[in-house]
């Protein structure tokens, strides 16, 4: 049984930062997926994949895998890029295309 800690990357359909500030708890599969025949939905018997456990930081997370004994994969989260974007600079004479409607 091995855990991954990480912190959730933004959700597509959301603007905000909101559930991505906490570290996150996730156990990596024991069994693989089979396709059910009759109605074809894929299911699993490992009940450990629907548990998703959150913690305030990766300390608290390392913590709790070293006392429970369950070997775990830290996942360092990637650094985002932020440009600072005006409105402005759509009309900007150095734009590299011009403005047209």
């Amino acid at each position: 049984m091995t855990a991954r800690i990480f912190k959730p990357a933004k959700n597509a359909m959301q603007s905000g930062r909101s559930k991505t500030k906490e570290w996150q708890l996730d156990y990596e599969p024991e069994q693989p997926r089979s396709v059910e025949p009759l109605m074809g939905w894929t299911s699993s018997g490992d009940m450990k994949q629907q548990i998703t456990l959150r913690f305030h930081t990766k300390d608290e997370a390392v913590a709790y895998c070293e006392r429970k004994g369950i070997a775990y994969q830290v996942i360092e989260p990637k650094d985002s890029l932020h440009r600072q974007v005006a409105y402005a600079d759509n009309f900007s004479f150095r734009r590299g295309e011009p403005w047209t409607h």
